[in-house]
């Protein structure tokens, strides 16, 4: 089978950024600046390369998926990142979502229970010389403690309420965006105030995986 050539995928990128994510009311220009640059193609099976570009999640083995290009502008827009920012992934997953944020953050630290896709990631972000992304196999349920507090939080796979420790990680200001339920889910918008205290706001309905704990590690 014949594979897209790099020019057909970069003219699939840009009609994937203009009309699947600006059309929609993304607006941020780092956003959609790190969309058009990031090759959502090396982050799915190469079996799915056709459906690179197409605005649904596709699977990426283990039972997850790589998210829906809309939902990874929307998402990340709504963490109102300027530049330069420390930032916490829930949910490497393919590496997808870690690469755009780290076109816009500082540093983008990030964890996924299933250590394969945490390999799987870190060869491919390596492959993109993405040399602020730091990766770990671990409960993302706990957060990364000792790189708290994070500017932004972005949290890629479902729990049934928004963790504690993830809050309690949050920078004073800072945002933290979290899907949250089961059968039905929420996007919960997190907020920590300058005092500290903490307000959710649930913003859009979504569709994740589950996310799991360290006693569900394997599907």
């Amino acid at each position: 089978m014949d594979l897209p050539d790099e020019e057909y995928l970069a003219e699939r990128r840009e009609q994937m950024v203009r009309f699947q994510i600006e059309d929609r009311g993304v607006t941020d220009p780092l956003v959609l600046s790190a969309m058009r640059k990031v090759p959502r193609h090396k982050f799915v099976p190469a079996h799915l390369l056709e459906n690179a570009y197409n605005d649904y999640p596709l699977p990426i083995g283990f039972g997850q998926t790589i998210s829906q290009p809309y939902i990874v502008g929307y998402m990340t827009e709504q963490l109102r990142l300027s530049g330069g920012e420390k930032v916490l992934e829930i949910g490497t997953g393919s590496g997808y979502q870690t690469a755009v944020l780290a076109e816009i953050a500082g540093a983008v630290y990030t964890i996924d229970i299933i250590c394969e896709l945490v390999d799987a990631a870190a060869r491919r972000l390596e492959e993109l010389d993405y040399k602020n992304v730091f990766l770990k196999c671990a409960d993302g349920h706990q957060g990364w403690p000792q790189h708290a507090p994070f500017d932004g939080i972005i949290v890629t796979a479902a729990p049934g309420a928004v963790p504690k420790p993830l809050k309690d990680q949050l920078k004073p200001g800072a945002r933290m965006l979290v899907p949250v339920g089961e059968l039905s889910q929420e996007l919960i918008l997190v907020k920590k105030r300058p005092d500290g205290r903490v307000e959710e706001e649930p913003i859009l309905p979504v569709r994740f995986v589950p996310m799991r704990s360290e006693r569900e590690k394997r599907p």
